[in-house]
C-alpha cells in the first residue's frame, strides 16, 4: 500500500513539473528562423517580427485560459 502511495506522488508531482514546463517554456515550435508558442508567432529575418497568435477557434482560447488557471489551481 506504501508503495502505490509513493507512486501516486511520483506522479503527482511529475505532472506539476510537466504543467509548470508547459506553460512557462515560450518556445513550443522552433523551425529555423521562425517561432511559435500559444501567445505569438515570431521570424526573425533582417527585423524581428513577434504577431500574436491567431484566435480562429474557441479551442485556442479555451487553451490560452486553461494555462495560467491550471497552475493556479495545482
Amino acid at each position: 500500500m506504501l508503495l502505490l502511495l509513493l507512486g501516486i506522488i511520483v506522479l503527482h508531482v511529475t505532472v506539476l513539473v510537466l504543467l509548470f514546463v508547459s506553460t512557462i517554456v515560450s518556445q513550443w515550435l522552433v523551425n529555423g528562423g521562425h517561432t511559435a508558442d500559444l501567445w505569438q508567432n515570431c521570424t526573425s529575418g533582417s527585423v524581428f517580427h513577434c504577431l500574436t497568435s491567431s484566435t480562429n477557434g474557441e479551442c485556442s482560447l479555451a487553451i490560452r485560459a486553461a494555462a495560467p488557471t491550471s497552475l493556479l489551481f495545482s
